[in-house]
């Protein structure tokens, strides 16, 4: 089996995508991350939502989580502002990472090695540089894992 046969449409986000956008596609589609495009809508990067979340809790709870209990309520319903005036682009990491990129007529085992080697939780699926699809972590043990 090859990685065009169990790629599935995926949506894509642009660099310049605002943040809150990006963030309400993740979760009200439950993806684990979503694939970053470049202006030609060829992949540049993907943005997993731990990410996402990570951009929401402030650096000082990040650094001592028991400071979350004594956060106000008030305070943490609008976390979510923090996305506010921010771009995809500024959630991505500053650092040139591999891109998390396979070929249509890669094997099973070929995606599943680049998805662990790069610890990412899904991948984009490229014929003749266009994406054609995305393969997530769920579909790949899906496939990995008969039901009996």
């Amino acid at each position: 089996m090859h990685a065009e046969q169990i790629a599935e449409t995926y949506p894509v986000v642009t660099m310049d995508t605002d943040a809150r956008q990006a963030a309400e596609l993740l979760a009200s589609q439950r993806l684990p991350g979503i694939i970053v495009v470049d202006k030609e809508q060829r992949p540049y990067s993907v943005l997993p939502a731990s990410q996402v979340v990570r951009c929401l809790v402030p650096s000082y709870v990040q650094d001592d989580p028991s400071l979350a209990r004594v956060i106000d309520e008030s305070l943490a319903d609008r976390v979510a502002d923090k996305l506010t005036n921010v771009t995809v682009r500024q959630m991505l990491p500053d650092e040139p990472t591999e891109l998390p990129v396979v070929n249509y007529d890669d094997t099973v085992l070929e995606v599943a090695a680049i998805m662990a080697r790069l610890r990412c939780p899904l991948v984009a699926v490229v014929k003749d540089k266009e994406i054609i699809g995305a393969i997530t972590a769920s579909r790949l043990l899906q496939l990995a894992i008969p039901h009996s």
